[in-house]
């Protein structure tokens, strides 16, 4: 398992049950060994499946921790699979099987591994024009999908109080609907301070999912 994944996992389930105030039990524990098991990626699904579904106080969390499992795919498993795997008709299948699964937040940390590929601090203008190319014609769609992040981009340079405040006003599309306060706020620390985690804590609406996942963006960004 990737290394800088299995921090991030960690930390936003310790994070989610303190916040939430309950007991993590083996959730973690599960998890990492359905994150561990060598089998092909749609056994790994359902047995990550199966761990949510034995432990439904982490619910909430299923689809960015599927996230999650798909970087884990990219960084480690891809690499004990032959070089032109990501292009097989296999690979075709199953991208076509989890279609529905996961949610923006894959974009965001794909970005992340791309910023430290090459050795770049992440910057919201440069997530959105040059990884997600908006402003292409072609990628409209996702145009569509961040326009608030988009036309809100100063919100990147505002404070946790402010995203939190003004987030509920605004006509958030639904795929960005419960990440648009942990992007922005990430594009606003991304280094994740205590002082930052603590006014999220403070000020968010929905305190348990943002801060969880707001920790797991900043943890495999560090």
């Amino acid at each position: 398992m990737d290394n800088r994944v299995k921090k991030a996992l960690g930390a936003s389930i310790n994070k989610y049950a303190e916040v939430s105030a309950i007991a993590a039990g083996t959730f973690e524990t599960e998890l990492i060994a359905a994150f561990e098991l060598d089998v092909n990626f749609m056994d790994k699904v359902a047995a990550f499946d199966e761990v949510f579904d034995s432990n439904p106080k982490f619910e909430e969390l299923r689809e960015v921790y599927f996230d999650l499992l798909m970087v884990n795919f990219f960084s480690n498993d891809v690499q004990k699979l032959e070089d032109d795997y990501l292009e097989s008709d296999e690979w075709a299948n199953i991208e076509e099987e989890t279609i529905d699964r996961g949610s923006e937040l894959l974009n965001l940390l794909l970005y992340i591994k791309e910023c430290h590929d090459e050795d770049l601090d992440p910057e919201l203008g440069d997530f959105l024009k040059e990884f997600l190319l908006v402003e292409d014609d072609e990628f409209q769609d996702e145009f569509e999908i961040y326009e608030e992040l988009i036309s809100n981009q100063q919100l990147a340079e505002s404070s946790v109080e402010e995203i939190c405040k003004t987030a509920p006003t605004l006509n958030i599309s639904e795929e960005m609907q419960e990440l648009f306060v942990p992007f922005m706020t990430f594009f606003l620390d991304v280094e994740g301070s205590a002082e930052t985690t603590k006014e999220l804590i403070q000020f968010s609406g929905n305190k348990s999912f943002d801060v969880a996942t707001y920790i797991l963006i900043t943890t495999i960004n560090n």
